[in-house]
């Protein structure tokens, strides 16, 4: 059963009651990210998410974590390009304490000069840990070459220097312009009395109010996807790329359509790329595509990691594939073996509370409703070929537009020249599929 109201302050709040569990979700979703920010406060939305868990008024922080884990909870928060969620799960008999825990961090977190220059230490630490993951720089290159100058090219973590440069005033006035109920949701699923549950949020967060006069409501643009290449040297044995093609904006009524077609063509072990780049020709161990859906924008990339003398016939064979798959007349059989492999994520999915407080967040805090899993399901069985042509040709048909590499000792630009010539014979065959 769902239920989604306003309180009076402007704080959008979604439920989803599921009497059969014993456990609840809560999660305080605020739509702030690092899209939000600009090249001198980069990942400062990042660092007030570790600030609120570093000891309020009334609790210190062993306290904040120690009160949740104590009755078998769980705390935690993540910070994304364009929200920021903190969560907690336990057993339904501790739903208000969980919403006095987030209320606490949100309202009261004391954001001490001396906790802020501490964590300034912790987040250098994670920012140098990143850069020791060859797949999270390689994310974060080809943000730039897709988007180029626009703030969702922004990394999440931020710069070294950024990080340095907060201030406590800076952090504070932060919170108070953007972490605002106008901006926010509460999204709680699990077991709990849906006769009270609107008095408990009311209760906690409906005293809610910007103070700041310069509030930020959010609003973003619609970024163009560029035609870029770039490279970044580090000394590892593998190459890993990322190809990059025009996507879905989240959202959008045809996204369901998108991730069958990504299923079908490198969406997991039995797909195109997965079967004809590693299992025919043992050019590498893992390779896949994936949707990223963002307000206004969306992208589908391709990701290996492989020997980089493997990488211009790698590039030649996924080209290759991708143009034949643009082409392909997709069977009624493939077609039914697609929407019921996504189905069946989609539904398992939904067996944890965590999963489905999430998802329902997310929904209401971007686009203001919910699809139940009813809706979804009947949403996945409507697809047809028809659909599927008009979705192809706006995205996949479009061919690669961008890519990047983090690596030792590559050429590039034969790489670059086989993409490039790529999309011209993608814009000339476009009218020839079936």
């Amino acid at each position: 059963m769902y239920n989604i109201f306003k309180l009076n302050n402007g704080l959008r709040v979604v439920v989803e009651n599921i009497k059969y569990v014993n456990s609840v979700s809560i999660g305080l979703w605020v739509e702030n990210g690092s899209r939000n920010e600009d090249a001198i406060n980069n990942g400062i939305s990042h660092f007030i998410e570790h600030m609120f868990f570093k000891g309020t008024d009334n609790r210190s922080a062993k306290e904040i974590a120690e009160e949740i884990e104590d009755v078998g909870g769980q705390i935690n928060a993540f910070t994304g390009k364009e929200a920021t969620c903190f969560y907690i799960k336990a057993l339904d008999s501790h739903l208000e304490l969980s919403l006095d825990m987030l209320s606490d961090m949100l309202f009261n977190s004391k954001f001490s000069t001396e906790d802020i220059e501490k964590e300034k230490g912790v987040v250098i630490e994670e920012i140098n840990m990143s850069e020791d993951s060859p797949e999270d720089v390689l994310v974060d290159l080809h943000s730039r070459a897709i988007w180029g100058e626009d703030s969702i090219s922004l990394p999440i973590l931020g710069t070294i220097d950024t990080v340095k440069s907060f201030t406590r005033e800076q952090l504070l006035n932060y919170v108070q312009s953007h972490y605002i109920p106008e901006n926010s949701v509460v999204s709680i699923s699990g077991n709990f009395d849906i006769n009270t549950i609107e008095g408990l949020v009311e209760k906690y967060f409906g005293n809610w109010e910007c103070r700041n006069i310069n509030k930020v409501i959010t609003k973003y643009t619609s970024p163009c996807i560029q035609k870029n290449h770039l490279y970044k040297r580090k000394s590892i044995e593998q190459l890993h790329l990322s190809l990059g093609m025009t996507g879905l904006e989240i959202g959008n009524e045809n996204m369901y359509s998108l991730l069958v077609l990504n299923n079908i063509f490198g969406g997991g072990a039995s797909s195109i790329l997965f079967q004809k780049i590693r299992e025919e020709y043992g050019f590498c161990y893992t390779i896949y595509s994936y949707i990223s859906a963002f307000m206004n924008t969306g992208v589908i990339n391709i990701y290996t990691g492989l020997n980089s003398s493997y990488a211009p016939e790698v590039i030649n064979l996924i080209t290759e594939e991708l143009n034949k798959f643009v082409k392909m007349e997709i069977t009624e059989r493939k077609l039914s073996k697609a929407k019921e492999q996504l189905k069946g994520n989609y539904i398992l999915g939904l067996e944890s509370t965590s999963s489905r407080m999430f998802t329902n967040g997310k929904s209401v805090l971007f686009l203001n409703r919910i699809n139940t899993p009813e809706e979804i399901i009947k949403k996945i069985n409507a697809i047809d070929n028809e659909n599927l042509n008009l979705v192809m040709e706006k995205t996949f048909a479009q061919g690669i537009k961008n890519s990047a590499y983090v690596g030792d000792n590559l050429d590039m630009d034969p790489l670059v020249s086989m993409l490039e010539g790529d999309i011209i014979a993608f814009k000339n065959q476009k009218s020839k599929r079936v």
